[in-house]
């Protein structure tokens, strides 16, 4: 069985994550045939459009394999990790940039590796079961694949509230948030896709009316909560707040690392200008997650042991230092994207 389904059909070439048992985690391997798949239908007049999806009803991806990258960083080879993102993060720019319409129907979990695959196409289709998040302030990384610069293009504070709490988002608000375009009930998705195939053309795509965006109707206080310019004045307005959406929040932000959410605050504010401007930044931190990050502690508490004990290597957000971000953002010279 193969991870990733390459074909055509046809109008279309067509991609399926074929990793259901792993919930279609993203490994290297499928980035770089990803990569060479569209690369070869670019210039092919048969090909009008491309079409992604995956495999089995929980997950189109649920991130990137990161397990084989953290078992490698424990051995001390750290350059396993660094190809896969250089990689993976050189896909994501293709995607976007991708002369052709890409449509990505996106259904279950879709987080971190799983936003870099779907979200930065033209045609992002959700459905009513889309749980999408980037949750990797929890292990010890930053939201990547691009993911600074869909959280920077959010509403307000929004994407720095996604950022360091993992919250989730539905259909509903995973359109008003800027990561998917339609919302379209699963039953008739297998239908579009026959008529995307057939046709060729995007226009086929049916309109139905968007769900209700609950974590976008409290703007107003996610707002007021997480404008504070740093991570301390955030928690700091949190603690002063008596409502469920601070509770949670603290909740989160207490778990996280704290190098993660700051630095991840730093590249927030500003946003990137454009994709490559936020995958060059990424990089230069995930390049460093491993020997002055906390990535392979957070991997060892949450995926690893799993006794969610992780021992950061700063005892609490103010405990981070400007020079301790700034570390982690340097420019990487000739290893630079």
């Amino acid at each position: 069985m193969t991870d990733l389904i390459i074909r055509t059909e046809g109008r279309a070439g067509r991609l399926t994550l074929n990793r259901p048992k792993a919930l279609n985690a993203l490994t290297h391997d499928q980035c770089l045939q990803t990569e060479a798949a569209l690369i070869a239908w670019r210039d092919d007049p048969a090909v009008d459009l491309v079409i992604i999806d995956a495999t089995g009803e929980r997950a189109f991806c649920s991130g990137g394999d990161i397990a084989q990258v953290a078992a490698a960083g424990r051995n001390g080879d750290f350059a396993m990790g660094r190809e896969f993102w250089r990689d993976e993060y050189r896909m994501n720019a293709l995607l976007a940039e991708y002369p052709k319409s890409i449509v990505s129907f996106m259904q279950g979990f879709v987080m971190g590796g799983g936003v870099g695959y779907g979200c930065h196409v033209r045609h992002r289709i959700v459905g009513e079961s889309t749980q999408m998040a980037m949750p990797e302030c929890g292990i010890g990384l930053i939201p990547d694949v691009g993911g600074t610069w869909l959280l920077g293009q959010a509403p307000g504070h929004l994407g720095v509230y996604l950022a360091l709490t993992a919250a989730r988002m539905g259909a509903g608000d995973a359109i008003a948030v800027g990561f998917a375009d339609h919302f379209i009930p699963e039953a008739e998705w297998e239908g579009v896709k026959q008529r995307l195939i057939e046709s060729g053309d995007v226009t086929s795509l049916p309109a139905h009316s968007t769900p209700e965006a609950p974590l976008s109707a409290q703007i107003d206080q996610i707002n007021r909560l997480f404008s504070g310019a740093s991570l301390p004045e955030i928690i700091t307005a949190l603690e002063a707040e008596d409502t469920p959406l601070a509770a949670a929040a603290l909740k989160a932000i207490r778990r996280n690392s704290p190098l993660s959410m700051a630095s991840t605050l730093a590249m927030l504010r500003p946003a990137p200008a454009s994709l490559a401007e936020a995958l060059r930044q990424e990089f230069r931190w995930t390049w460093r997650s491993m020997d002055k990050g906390d990535f392979l502690e957070g991997v060892r508490a949450q995926i690893i042991d799993k006794d969610r004990n992780p021992q950061w290597q700063h005892p609490a957000p103010d405990a981070v230092s400007d020079s301790d971000v700034a570390a982690m953002l340097a420019p990487l010279g000739a290893d630079d994207l």
